[in-house]
Formats: structure tokens, C-alpha cells, sequence
């Protein structure tokens, strides 16, 4: 009887002398936009069903998940998307890795970004200026669509020509022309 009192206490002691990790004024949202400000600073900014607009400094992370990000200032880490759009206005900065899965990819004049720029299955629009501090590896988004066209302009095939010969065999029987 002490033994399942004791697991129990044991439990609830450890719950409520647990330090609470710290936080540092981090972003996380889930349906609701983040707003960063030169006056209001984040670290990581992370965001699932919503957007993440950055007019000021994140000295983190940007990750966000079916959402949009607009850069107009400056992230001193990554900037990651999956399935939404990326825009980084004129003079914005990237200090780490751009990274976008299915969406568009839109950077505007003198953009930096400081090591990668990754895009899967988006479209890039980056003018010249566009400094990249790695590799650029960009997927253009019909590539995608490749594979499925192929497979089912090849299942058309084969079905027109099971139909023809379906229909060779059937007219085979009747002497030509056939009489009404």
C-alpha cells in the first residue's frame, strides 16, 4: 500500500519543483499572425497556420508551417517554409539559410542571404543583386507535376489500345462489310 502511495508523490513532487525552460522572448503561434518591430524583437519566431511579418530583427529562427513570411528587416538565423510563400523586401538580410518547400519565393533588391538558399517545388523570383552566401539549389514546382503526367499519359495509351484491339477482334467475326 506505501509503494503505489509513494509513485504518485514522487510524481507530483517532481512536477512542481520542474524548472520552467526559458523562453527568451520567444514567437509560437498556432492560427494567430506574429508581428516583429524594430521596438519588439523576437528570437525564434515559429508559426503553424499563420504568417510572420518581421519589419524589425528576429535574433533567431523563422519557421513557419502553411503560412507566408515577409522579411523587411533582418533574421539572424534561418528562415524556413513549408507550404507558403516567402518575400523579403529591398535590403532585408538572412544571416543563416533559406529554406522553402512548395510555395513562391519572392526577394527583392540587394537581399542577402548569409549561407544557403534552398527551394523545393516553388517558383524564385530574385533579380541579380541578390547576394547568396552558399549554394543555391532551386526545384522549379513543374517537376512535380512530371511524374504524374507521364504515368497518366501512359494509362491513356494503354487504354486505347486495349479498345482498338477489343474492337479489331469484335469486327473480325463479321464478313466485310457487314450486311445490315
Amino acid at each position: 500500500m506505501k509503494t503505489t502511495l509513494l509513485v504518485p508523490l514522487l510524481a507530483t513532487v517532481l512536477a512542481l519543483t520542474a524548472i520552467p525552460a526559458p523562453a527568451d522572448r520567444d514567437a509560437v503561434q498556432f492560427g494567430t499572425d506574429i508581428d516583429v518591430t524594430a521596438a519588439n524583437p523576437v528570437k525564434d519566431a515559429v508559426c503553424f497556420f499563420c504568417s510572420v511579418r518581421v519589419d524589425g530583427k528576429v535574433n533567431g529562427d523563422i519557421v513557419v508551417f502553411f503560412g507566408s513570411v515577409h522579411l523587411a528587416g533582418e533574421a539572424h538565423h534561418d528562415v524556413v517554409n513549408f507550404f507558403g510563400n516567402i518575400t523579403a523586401e529591398d535590403n532585408s538580410s538572412i544571416h543563416g539559410d533559406m529554406v522553402s518547400f512548395f510555395g513562391s519565393v519572392r526577394l527583392g533588391e540587394n537581399v542577402t542571404v548569409g549561407k544557403d538558399l534552398v527551394a523545393f517545388f516553388v517558383s524564385l523570383q530574385a533579380p541579380p543583386s541578390v547576394t547568396i552566401g552558399g549554394d543555391r539549389v532551386v526545384v522549379p514546382g513543374w517537376i512535380i507535376s512530371l511524374p504524374p503526367l507521364i504515368l497518366i499519359l501512359v494509362i491513356l495509351v494503354i487504354v486505347f489500345e486495349l479498345r482498338s484491339r477489343r474492337r479489331r477482334q469484335l469486327l473480325s467475326g463479321y464478313p466485310f462489310p457487314p450486311h445490315p
